[in-house]
């Protein structure tokens, strides 16, 4: 029988969770994101568009990636919640902004969200030795 063993982080640079749930959770080789919203850690603070309410939620998962040393680049699978898909466009050139080629698998669906634009979670591979 196979253990798995599973090991939860965080970060004050990330918007806090706001129920029972880990920000971040390493499992067999791989680090698994709550969803993140586009609040600002420091002020609360949510951008007016989409654009840049997805900057936003980049930057929070890349503060709890750096927690365990990863980066966007190690991101295998993203999943993508926006509040009305006729803002794919200008989400999509945000997002562009911050992954390179191989880009990660992504799952993008329009979903009811409170009062924000968007929200993602990822899914990224450690690599051996870190």
């Amino acid at each position: 029988m196979t253990v798995t063993t599973k090991t939860a982080f965080r970060t004050t640079n990330a918007p806090q969770p706001a129920g029972p749930y880990s920000q971040a959770i390493e499992a067999n080789g791989f680090v698994y994101t709550a969803g993140f919203g586009p609040q600002d850690p420091a002020t609360g603070a949510v951008a007016d568009s989409v654009g840049e309410q997805t900057r936003q939620v980049l930057r929070n998962i890349q503060a709890i990636l750096a927690e365990r040393g990863l980066t966007l680049d190690d991101c295998v699978k993203t999943t993508v919640h926006l509040a009305d898909l006729a803002d794919f466009a200008a989400f999509n050139e945000a997002y562009q902004e911050f992954f390179s080629e191989p880009y990660p698998v992504r799952t993008t669906v329009g979903s009811q969200l409170a009062n924000i634009l968007v929200e993602i979670d990822v899914v990224a591979a450690v690599p051996e030795g870190r």
